[in-house]
């Protein structure tokens, strides 16, 4: 069984450690507060006294750090992975961080003869405490499906996405969706709270409906966006442009401001003067795409599989 370093005791950090060790792998820790170690030692941990000796000691080494500038202080600072590390070594950093610094990294890895993956967590405190966590792994696939098992001790949903640096992309991605939706929904409930209508009434309605439902994420996107094909329409543009255009209206009537709303209702507007009125309400992806320079294909991609990994409310 291998020997596994972990490097950051933190919020996150502790909770996924704790679970490696509870599935019996030895385990090295460093943190650079003594005490937040002291709970691993007591259970049989080894405490190292540097990064260096971490990796020295270890088959794999993990980092859960809180960003891209410590990162690169352990990874590759004085008495850091880099300089313990031995041959045949892989180091994986589960921080959120930059893609383009684990991609630097790796070169540097691997003329030491060591590996590298990027595998950033989602799921919070209490996901890495209770082993409910999504890890979306960059690298190498034959190391990814090596220490697997290792990444299976801390997380139930465990994801490869691609060449090294593609598991931070998905993590940034991942967050950057939340906060635009997190914000589309203060919006929402604000207008509606203003409009007359209880909080718990609304966001009830809200989670039962189709949002709710996540229809948008587990069918729609896989049918329409992935094959770059808009028809036969489940809900029309011109529909679409005529809800929002309501609620912005509304708004205006409560003196609700909308940024994300009218920002939206702004590209419907753009897009039904293209012609595109009739067409599935997802056509607005169009625009992006051309403002992007990029399109958002996979017509492998089903709806089953597109779900995987997003956990929807039973009564939805």
């Amino acid at each position: 069984m291998e020997t596994v370093g972990f490097i950051g005791l933190g919020n996150m950090g502790a909770g996924m450690a704790g679970n490696i060790q509870k599935a019996d792998y030895p385990l090295v820790v460093y943190d650079v507060r003594r005490e937040a170690a002291a709970a691993f030692v007591e259970r049989g941990a080894r405490l190292a006294a540097s990064p260096a000796e971490v990796a020295s000691l270890s088959d794999v080494v993990f980092t859960s750090l809180p960003g891209p500038k410590e990162v690169e202080e352990v990874a590759l600072g004085p008495q850091g992975i880099l300089e313990g590390i031995r041959p045949g070594g892989i180091y994986v950093d589960l921080s959120t961080s930059r893609p383009t610094l684990i991609r630097r990294l790796e070169p540097l890895f691997r003329a030491k003869g060591a590996h590298v993956l990027d595998a950033p967590v989602s799921g919070g405190k209490s996901g890495a405490a209770t082993r409910n966590l999504a890890v979306m792994v960059g690298g190498e696939r034959a190391i990814f499906e090596r220490i697997k098992p290792i990444l299976d001790a801390f997380g139930d949903k465990v994801f490869y996405a691609g060449s090294i640096g593609a598991g931070s992309v998905c993590k940034l991605v991942h967050n950057m969706i939340g906060h635009g939706v997190r914000q589309a929904i203060a919006e929402g409930l604000t207008l509606g709270v203003k409009a007359g209508v209880e909080a718990e009434a609304l966001w009830e309605c809200v989670r039962r409906g189709a949002l709710g439902r996540m229809s948008f994420l587990h069918e729609t996107l896989p049918r329409t966006v992935f094959r770059g094909q808009y028809e036969p329409p489940s809900f029309t543009l011109a529909l679409a442009y005529k809800d929002i255009s309501l609620a912005t209206e509304l708004a205006r009537e409560y003196q609700v401001p909308l940024p994300v709303a009218a920002l939206a209702e702004q590209l419907a507007l753009e897009a039904l003067n293209r012609g595109w009125g009739e067409l599935d309400s997802s056509v607005i992806f169009r625009l992006q795409e051309e403002a992007a320079g990029v399109e958002v294909r996979a017509p492998q991609v089903d709806p089953q599989r597109a779900s995987r990994f997003i956990s929807t409310h039973p009564e939805a």
